[in-house]
């Protein structure tokens, strides 16, 4: 089986819809290292790892609910 296979690109249109965030705030974070920082396509050209991103997400999810919260169906 490829190893690539199920890996998803998103692009930075994407991945701001996703998280909310614009391009400044973005690319603050990934400076700071607390966002991934993305793939380089070309010289011009970007897109981060979906399953990353999804990663994310759910730490800022988890880090923003009390334990209490995280554990109820």
């Amino acid at each position: 089986m490829n190893e690539m296979q199920g890996v998803r690109l998103l692009r930075r249109r994407q991945v701001e819809e996703l998280v909310g965030l614009r391009r400044s705030a973005l690319y603050a974070l990934v400076a700071a290292g607390r966002f991934p920082k993305p793939i380089h396509l070309t010289v011009r050209a970007v897109a981060w790892l979906e399953n990353e991103v999804f990663a994310w997400i759910a730490a800022r999810i988890a880090a923003s609910r009390p334990a209490s919260e995280r554990t109820q169906p």
